[in-house]
């Protein structure tokens, strides 16, 4: 085995930054054991090692797979600036969600809470997906690791079960299944009392929605499947509106823990509610239906590059079998080109 194969697909800098966020407190504000109030808010950054290590090694793997990708590629091969700065953006959003006051405010408002479910299905989830993560990653790994994952991905076993998996329609199910799981009344408040079941929302909230984006946003998904994915966007569109008008309209509280503490951030419990419905119901709604519109487009523009591509064969067909048709015109064109009058020359 080469040495190469036996490096670390981390560099040093991440892993002083993993045993640094391991040692930081989980949560940094003031008051602890009370519900957060508004003078805390900017305080409550929240350094779950659980959460901070994912996301400082998913960094650390992307930006490694893709520094050696263009270092033998060239820069822009395989993941493109454009895809790159989009992984950029999303893991932001998702370190924003999961780390800054958010997600502690979560805790105490239903309304904000939403926000960080909008921000990790609706904002990360996409623009992840949209960075091609998967080749990053595979570049990030040793040469045998990358030949051992290559090998595994091709059989034929693999690529079917990861086929079915990945089909607008499933994709589309689970996510769903996953959103109105995780908002049923009972399930959501048990989140409010134990971390575990908190970790495991946003785990079932973020992995069907990686499922669900690279479903309909992949490259192989804008091209062939690319009418399954507006069909899928547009159902989403449709159920996670439904849910968000169910909890906007309804006039008992949907998770009555949040009765004892919105009162310092002046808000009525059913208004804080009111408000997360409308949350879930409108943004989420209108970054689906704008992904829609992006996937039409594109879809129209292929077609119309099809169109194109046959009408060219179909005349380069027709002139191979009547090649006489076009010899008028070539004679008219000769005799024009040699004529000393038209030339200017004198008769």
């Amino acid at each position: 085995m080469r040495n190469e194969d036996l490096k670390c697909p981390l560099s040093p800098l991440a892993a002083t930054v993993l045993v640094v966020a391991t040692l930081l407190p989980r949560v940094a504000y003031a008051h602890a054991g009370r519900p957060l109030a508004p003078h805390d808010a900017w305080r409550a950054w929240t350094w779950e090692p659980g959460v901070v290590l994912p996301l400082v090694v998913w960094a650390a793997l992307y930006g490694r797979g893709l520094a050696t990708l263009w270092r033998r590629a060239g820069v822009g091969s395989g993941v493109s600036r454009r895809e790159a700065a989009a992984f950029a953006a999303g893991w932001l959003a998702l370190a924003v969600a999961l780390v800054s006051p958010v997600h502690a405010i979560g805790g105490v408002l239903f309304s904000v809470h939403m926000v960080q479910h909008e921000l990790l299905v609706a904002l990360a989830a996409p623009l992840l997906v949209l960075g091609r993560p998967l080749v990053a990653a595979v570049w990030a790994l040793p040469p045998s690791w990358r030949r051992a994952a290559g090998d595994v991905g091709r059989r034929p076993a693999v690529h079917a079960a990861a086929d079915s998996v990945t089909s607008p329609g499933v994709a589309t199910v689970l996510h769903g299944a996953a959103l109105w799981l995780g908002h049923v009344p009972v399930f959501y408040a048990l989140t409010l009392r134990s971390e575990l079941a908190h970790a495991a929302q946003h785990a079932s909230f973020l992995g069907t929605a990686l499922l669900f984006w690279w479903a309909v946003l992949s490259p192989r998904a804008r091209g062939a499947r690319a009418g399954a994915g507006i069909a899928a966007l547009f159902v989403t569109t449709l159920h996670t509106g439904v849910l968000g008008a169910l909890i906007a309209v309804s006039e008992r509280l949907w998770v009555p823990a949040y009765a004892g503490t919105t009162g310092p951030w002046g808000l009525m419990p059913l208004e804080d509610q009111q408000l997360a419905g409308v949350v879930m119901w409108v943004p989420g709604s209108v970054a689906y239906v704008a992904a829609a519109l992006w996937l039409f487009a594109g879809w129209l523009r292929e077609s119309g590059r099809r169109v194109e591509a046959r009408e060219a064969r179909d005349a380069a067909l027709d002139e191979a079998l009547d090649p006489s048709r076009d010899a008028p015109a070539r004679r008219v064109t000769t005799t024009t080109s040699t004529s000393p009058l038209l030339a200017g020359g004198d008769a």
